[in-house]
């Protein structure tokens, strides 16, 4: 069998935790900021696990992680 490739976007977006679970960054950190507070933008800036209905595509994008 040959080797599948991975998705260039998914790879820098996604990381598989230790118990394969699929970890996201948060949107809306990126621009238009003066509007959004403080302790809003202190919580993009952590990580999340994604949602379960979007799991199994990404982890066929990212075989090898």
């Amino acid at each position: 069998m040959p080797k599948i490739k991975t998705h260039s976007g998914a790879k820098k977006r996604f990381k598989l935790s230790k118990n394969g679970k699929v970890i996201r960054g948060h949107a809306n950190k990126s621009h238009i900021l003066n509007k959004k507070t403080t302790k809003r933008k202190r919580g993009l800036r952590k990580t999340t696990v994604a949602d379960k209905t979007n799991v199994v595509q990404v982890k066929r994008l990212i075989p090898y992680k």
